[in-house]
């Protein structure tokens, strides 16, 4: 199983933000945006941070796939 953060980029989106917003509203360093972008794990203390200051719950912006629909969204240049 594979981690997607497809949700969060969705979300920040709908709120009208940036990547480098969110960085600035959570204090999280720009190599752990660069991990998300990459859909690796990150820590959960990240993604608590990150819910709190969007006011959301988790399952707004990580979701568990299988590992073959992210490399096949990679190979299809949508992720």
């Amino acid at each position: 199983m594979a981690v997607s953060y497809k949700k969060l980029w969705k979300l920040l989106i709908d709120k009208e933000m940036n990547k480098q917003d969110l960085r600035e509203k959570t204090k999280i360093s720009k190599a752990t945006i660069t991990k998300m972008g990459k859909n690796e794990n990150v820590n959960l203390d990240v993604l608590s941070k990150i819910c709190s200051s969007l006011h959301c719950d988790i399952g707004d912006i990580v979701e568990i796939v299988p590992e073959a629909i992210i490399e096949e969204e990679i190979d299809n240049g949508t992720e």
